[in-house]
């Protein structure tokens, strides 16, 4: 069980680096201590096998812990983290001429975060096996010569044993020892390589690079820090791993040759690079999305304040791409959207950024302009490009409304330029799209039209403005419908029906998403047990949380209330929860959590596999169900991504015993993927789009009455886009 020090004067940061501490293996010990001094009168005593330690605390530095630290004759090896807020190239090189085995500048990133301390705790196992191996081999060194020998041949046996490249070198840099795994590598048996250069065994070029390396570690008569490297291997195929070098000495303490140690890593390195593409990029178009753009303004932002550079932000909204959506469906028009990001990045010059926020919404951040002209210039180069004539848009003329800004000028963070640009797009909206315009100190006018919305949805609480809509669950076993969504719907008074996303966000921002959701809640109880006293059977209704009802309201209190008023069964209410909700790991969350698993609800994952995906809140937490997102489902009968995505996320839900639903059917091809990778429940406009409740039983009743009438084997009923 690997144990983790934490040493940090802050509290929170104790808090975080322990709960990501905790995530690198199933079992893992972690002590934390809020200055050096504490930690070292424990190392004193006690073994660790990873460190992390702030760099400026009270007392003593980082530098100073780790120096006094590697004076303990038993923490020689020990890795050393150093993670500081402090981005200076002082406290980097003190810390490392100390001892630190990495360094990590705060905020961390937690995907680096993990997989830097999963290796460094890699490497220290292996470690401490190949030295814990060799000392009980070495008691019988003073034996005859024969168990010497024989000594010698089980070391090199055990070391075989180890799925690792080991080898050692003399200080002439000829090869003494070199393990089965090493040996086969280059297609040879040991025998062969023994005696000699290292160059044989690595080549001309790394064996260059290895003698150098090998006499630094000569020269300090110390361990070098882990690097990786790529390797190519006899078929050709490059390959990942993480290389330590130490020194071996003889019993009067001199050093007489080197160890050399490789760990393939390629597996992990590529998955980390996958995790950190799809964190970076939209699923979608493959453009960057918010996160790395607000990355890149960032650097750009350092670079304006070292010098003189301007840039500009353009924030994109598509004009009608609604009206598209709507009328000719998704898969137009995410096709659209990809058309629209192919477009942008050939316009563009190589150092521009083309990103999409989401939505119909992208940016471009034009770095190095030479004033507010270069930008208006650009932005209207972008309106005409999208209002060609394009064979690939299928005649169809898509516009957009632009805001700019520019930087430094009109914002000195990421967010507030994103914020600026946004109102000022939303001004050039308002005069009717197909322009851009630049954002002003004095643009109020967004803010008012929000506050105005906002005093409508205060209204529209008092006034029951609201109804749901409801949209079937489908077994794909049996081709019943076994519940529904409860969906959101807001008569306004003068612009009609609204969806949630005209308001809901609004709804968020102001703190009127509670009592919204608790109506919700309420209704769709109310809905659900009038069903099923109607003789409907027992249908599930599914209803989505809000993150923040988890942060402001007692959410088992209130759906153990709102089950005993409507009299609906606990089990046939499942409550829809986002991936954001479970990933906090908050205490006021998981007390919610057990409340509700004590009521007997159901709870699911909404979206899975568009946030952290994290296998620790799946295990943790007592799910029922995981809901694929529509964005993966509306590509499966076209791309093999989404079909890769897919099978996961549905071999993993099966694996930890839970059900899985997909959203957003609109095709047959959908569906017969679906049955065909055994996805249990279905929900889309290939079978019903969501309708009112007294729709709703009308085409329940009309489905099992046309179900009736089909006999086994003749086909699926389905009731097309209602």
């Amino acid at each position: 069980m690997p144990k983790i020090l934490i040493i940090d004067d802050s509290s929170t940061n104790r808090r975080i680096y322990s709960e990501l501490s905790r995530q690198l293996q199933t079992e893992v010990r972690v002590r934390t201590f809020e200055n050096g001094r504490k930690a070292l009168d424990w190392l004193a005593e006690n073994t660790a096998d990873l460190v992390i330690t702030d760099y400026k605390m009270p007392h003593m530095t980082g530098a100073s812990l780790i120096s006094a630290v590697r004076a303990l004759p038993q923490h020689r090896d020990l890795p050393i983290i150093v993670v500081t807020a402090y981005d200076d190239r002082s406290f980097r090189v003190s810390s490392l001429e100390a001892g630190a085995t990495d360094f990590l500048l705060s905020p961390v990133d937690h995907v680096e975060f993990l997989a830097r301390a999963r290796n460094l705790l890699k490497l220290r196992a292996q470690h401490l096996l190949i030295t814990q191996r060799a000392n009980e081999l070495e008691l019988n060194l003073n034996a005859t010569d024969l168990l010497l020998r024989e000594s010698r041949d089980a070391l090199a046996q055990v070391i075989d044993t180890v799925p690792a490249l080991i080898s050692a070198v003399d200080l002439d840099g000829r090869c003494v020892f070199v393990n089965a795994h090493h040996a086969a590598f280059v297609g040879k048996v040991p025998a062969e390589l023994v005696g000699h250069s290292v160059e044989t065994l690595l080549g001309d070029e790394r064996g260059h690079i290895s003698r150098r390396l090998d006499q630094l570690v000569l020269r300090n008569g110390a361990p070098l820090l882990p690097r990786e490297e790529e390797v190519v291997t006899l078929s050709g195929e490059h390959r990942v791993y993480l290389t330590t070098k130490a020194p071996l000495h003889d019993s009067m303490g001199r050093v007489t040759g080197i160890l050399n140690t490789s760990i393939d890593i390629t597996e992990r390195r590529q998955a980390e690079k996958r995790l950190e593409y799809l964190a970076n990029h939209d699923s979608l178009t493959g453009l960057p999305n918010r996160l790395m753009l607000r990355d890149h303004l960032r650097r750009e932002l350092a670079r304006g304040r070292r010098g003189d550079q301007n840039f500009a932000l353009h924030f994109i909204d598509l004009d009608r791409f609604k009206a598209v959506n709507d009328a000719d469906g998704h898969q137009r028009g995410d096709r659209l959207l990809q058309s629209v990001a192919e477009r942008l990045t050939r316009l563009v010059r190589p150092t521009y950024t083309v990103a999409r926020l989401g939505g119909d919404e992208f940016a471009v951040l034009q770095p190095d302009i030479d004033g507010p002209e270069d930008a208006g210039r650009f932005a209207q180069e972008i309106l005409d490009m999208l209002t060609a004539e394009d064979d690939e848009l299928d005649a169809v003329k898509i516009g957009a409304s632009i805001g700019v800004t520019i930087a430094p000028s009109d914002g000195t963070d990421p967010d507030e330029l994103l914020r600026n640009s946004d109102q000022a797009m939303y001004l050039a909206k308002s005069l009717g799209g197909g322009t851009w315009r630049f954002f002003s100190a004095d643009m109020a006018s967004h803010a008012s039209k929000a506050a105005q919305l906002e005093s409508e949805l205060r209204s529209a609480v008092k006034r029951h403005e609201f109804e749901l809509h409801y949209q079937p669950f489908v077994d794909l076993r049996t081709n019943r419908v076994v519940g529904a969504e409860a969906l959101l719907r807001w008569h306004h008074p003068d612009r009609g029906l609204l969806r949630p996303d005209a308001f809901l966000g609004l709804a968020e921002e102001s703190g009127l998403i509670m009592a919204i959701n608790e109506w919700v809640l309420r209704e769709a109880c109310r809905q659900g047990a009038a069903w099923q006293r109607a003789g409907l059977g027992a249908l599930r209704v599914a209803v989505n949380l809000s993150p923040i009802q988890f942060q402001r309201q007692k959410v088992g209190e209130l759906v153990r209330d709102v089950l005993l008023e409507s009299g609906l069964q606990p089990d046939l209410l499942e409550l829809e929860l986002t991936e954001g909700i479970l990933i906090s790991h908050d205490e006021q969350v998981i007390t919610e959590m057990e409340s509700l698993r004590s009521l007997g609800v159901s709870l699911s994952v909404d979206d899975f596999g568009t946030g952290y995906s994290s296998l620790n809140y799946i295990r943790n937490f007592p799910l029922h169900r995981l809901k694929i997102d529509s964005s993966f489902v509306r590509d499966l009968a076209h791309g093999p991504r989404a079909l890769a995505i897919v099978r996961t996320i549905i071999d993993l839900g099966h694996i930890l015993n839970l059900q899985v639903l997909a959203e957003g059917v609109e095709e047959e091809a959908q569906l017969a993927v679906l049955q065909a990778e055994g996805c249990d429940e279905v929900q889309g406009y290939y079978f019903s789009r969501p309708i009112p409740p007294d729709a709703f039983v009308e085409w329940l009743l009309a489905r099992e009455a046309e179900a009736v009438g089909t006999r086994p084997g003749t086909g699926r009923t389905h009731a097309g886009r209602h």
